[in-house]
């Protein structure tokens, strides 16, 4: 058993949609390179948070399906610790979920949730930040959360509105907002006082539990029946997941509460939610396209997306400017790169076809 009270909780059960073709539902992006770094993003992670937190403090929680291939890609992590829900949820019961198993462990616990699929540039800066966040929540009774400065009106993200106090190293909470209409994202931009939402959540298990008994009663009753033991867990999970409410842990959670703080963070994060965040952080080429593959010839192109699985097929794009191109073995797609949010109809379309479940 390990000495310290710090946690870690992994989010890895999504599917990715607005990443296809590269992300599937039989391989969702979270277990690709999708940045060609030679590890997977979430690799990545955990390479990340081992750095404060040792492996038997290591929890992945992921989609039933995904339970094998987490701990092929993390087999640092204790087999026992990588958790498959049986439905999705959303975040708010995987977080109950979570932090009523740890709290069975260490019922003094401190536990940090993160996205299995973020990027992370600034990687000193971010194990600084975990180090202030873990201390306040730790002490208070806070749910503590990263902000990032906007850097762009993005309808995409959350939007956490804090309270300025001076030379301060974080601030309380005033409002959240999910993905706010343009108009609003920009004036929000313009105030100066509203950070995105990382996702990356801070919290002593007894302030979470306490949180959910306040604002998510229904949804606390419903775990209460389960013993968080490796005899009866299963079972009883499977049990309780299709009666509990499907419902974000910041629509549950954080926009009611109002003991939330927020951390400011510069860390170099992109959510890498969908393939224009990938072509920004991306490194291109003199005509600003961003193709990693050799054997990829461009003429009057310009600001587009290559990204092509089969290395070795040849592929010359000409006069194409600010395109999406992604071969896969079972699907190519071509699309404006200002269509990227429109990823998720194109998988809903095919879905509807009879054979369409196969591209997916």
């Amino acid at each position: 058993m390990s000495n310290s009270d710090k946690y870690c909780v992994i989010m890895a059960g999504g599917i990715g949609s607005r990443f296809w073709p590269l992300s599937t539902q039989k391989f969702p992006k979270q277990f690709q390179d999708i940045l060609g770094t030679g590890r997977t993003m979430i690799q990545q992670t955990y390479d990340r948070i081992k750095k404060i937190i040792p492996n038997e403090n290591i929890f992945v929680i992921t989609n039933k399906e995904y339970v094998s291939l987490s701990h092929q890609q993390l087999p640092e992590v204790p087999e026992e610790n990588i958790v498959g829900e049986p439905l999705i949820k959303n975040t708010a019961a995987c977080n109950l979920y979570m932090a009523n198993k740890i709290a069975e462990i260490n019922p003094n616990a401190t536990m940090i949730v993160l996205p299995a699929d973020h990027l992370i540039l600034k990687e000193d800066v971010f194990v600084e930040k975990m180090e202030v966040a873990f201390d306040i929540a730790s002490k208070h009774d806070y749910l503590v959360t990263l902000g990032i400065k906007p850097t762009r009106p993005d309808t995409g993200y959350g939007y956490i509105q804090f309270v300025d106090k001076k030379d301060s190293e974080y601030f309380k909470v005033k409002t959240f907002t999910e993905k706010p209409i343009l108009e609003l994202a920009q004036s929000f931009l313009e105030s100066g006082d509203f950070l995105w939402n990382a996702g990356i959540f801070i919290w002593n298990v007894k302030s979470i539990q306490h949180a959910f008994e306040t604002y998510l009663p229904e949804m606390t009753q419903h775990f209460m029946a389960c013993e968080y033991n490796a005899e009866s867990e299963k079972s009883c999970i499977e049990i309780i997941y299709p009666k509990v409410q499907k419902i974000s842990i910041d629509n549950g959670i954080l926009e009611k509460a109002k003991n939330v703080y927020v951390v400011p963070s510069d860390l170099g994060w992109s959510d890498l939610g969908t393939w224009t965040s990938v072509y920004e952080n991306t490194e291109k080429d003199e005509n600003e396209n961003a193709v990693k593959q050799k054997h990829i010839l461009t003429y009057n192109a310009s600001g587009n997306i290559i990204h092509v699985k089969n290395t070795n097929k040849a592929i010359v794009v000409d006069g194409l400017k600010d395109f999406i191109v992604v071969d896969t073995e079972k699907v190519l797609l071509i699309c404006p790169r200002d269509h990227d949010q429109l990823i998720k109809d194109y998988v809903l379309d095919l879905k509807s076809l009879k054979t369409g479940e196969k591209f997916i």
